[in-house]
């Protein structure tokens, strides 16, 4: 009997997404699998809102940002009562297997899922954020980096032209990975981590100290400083009153917001999603379900669900170690 597999994207959109589902469906055909995709994520689960797939509805798509499956967020997905229904209806199509592109959120959507469930589950690591653990990188956050450092550029010219402070605030969630990446290749002159912030206090003296020892080098500077979002006590707005009284400079604040999530993915992003969503549809005649695929030091991993949300995963040391020694951070 034919394999019938279908894919769904959830959560945050994440550029590299059409390209996991490209492959996916390439190699579905290759293997004579039926593939249909689930339109909204987990809504289109629960209302049987999906669309068949083939070779000709993904040509042409692995450059381009987005989801053409679309993706929400579904609140009456994570009740058992909506999991039993989702499980009814992928019986109703009789679905083999279901393939989940998103971040920790929809893995934990997934795990609930196969409590009711018996059909087999994976998950792909799909958001900008690379807070999933298993994986050294999840699909879009090359880009992101890429996106947020282009836009680091363009604000340091402004910077340069009016010797101001500008606080540049990334996505990121509770991760500093996207935080740390833009800051060190964009040549920040400091960032703001939420594995590493401790008191306000201490950072606004942190700053404060190398400022003032920039300006003795100096008369004209700019200075950036790279903010992971939601950190900062009252949002980066309030940063941005206590930096102009502390340092009686002109502080201006600038948030990249969801302009991160677009644009067209990098070949980093293409390649990890070509090469994840293959490797997927490659387990689909394998007792093998409840993980996550990913890539560690080259080698493409499986990962059980729980396990890229339950272990907190860490930022490079030596990334950290570097950008410490070039901020000068006494503090640290």
């Amino acid at each position: 009997m034919t394999k019938k597999v279908a894919v769904l994207t959830s959560g945050g959109d994440a550029p590299g997404m059409n390209a996991c589902i490209r492959a996916i469906v390439l190699a579905c055909e290759r293997a004579d699998y039926a593939i249909i995709g689930y339109q909204h994520g987990y809504n289109g689960l629960l209302n049987q809102e999906y669309c068949l797939l083939n070779n000709n509805q993904v040509h042409n798509l692995i450059q381009r940002g987005g989801t053409v499956l679309h993706s929400a967020r579904c609140h009456e997905f994570k009740t058992d009562e909506g999991a039993k229904k989702a499980a009814e209806n992928l019986d109703e199509l009789d679905i083999d297997t279901l393939i989940v592109i998103g971040g920790d959120g929809s893995f934990k959507g997934a795990d609930h899922l196969s409590a009711f469930w018996s059909g087999q589950v994976l998950g792909l690591p799909g958001t900008i954020d690379n807070d999933i653990g298993g994986t050294d990188a999840t699909i879009g956050f090359y880009t992101a980096i890429e996106t947020a450092v282009t836009s680091i550029d363009k604000v340091r010219d402004t910077a340069d032209a009016f010797e101001r402070i500008f606080l540049v605030e990334v996505m990121g969630r509770h991760a500093g990975f996207l935080a740390l990446h833009a800051a060190l290749a964009s040549s920040a002159d400091y960032v703001i981590l939420p594995e590493l912030f401790e008191k306000p206090d201490v950072t606004l003296e942190c700053i404060t100290e190398q400022l003032n020892e920039r300006r003795k080098q100096s008369d004209h500077i700019s200075y950036i400083i790279v903010l992971a979002e939601k950190l900062w006590p009252g949002g980066i707005d309030n940063l941005a009153k206590a930096l102009t009284e502390k340092t009686q400079s002109e502080v201006r604040p600038v948030i990249l917001g969801h302009v991160q999530r677009g644009g067209s993915p990098v070949s980093e992003d293409r390649i990890l999603a070509t090469k994840l969503g293959a490797y997927a549809v490659s387990l689909v005649t394998k007792n093998v379900s409840g993980v996550m695929i990913g890539e560690r030091a080259g080698q493409i991993v499986e990962v059980p669900l729980k396990l890229t949300w339950e272990e907190s995963k860490p930022l490079d040391k030596q990334m950290v170690t570097t950008m410490k020694t070039l901020m000068n951070e006494r503090y640290a």
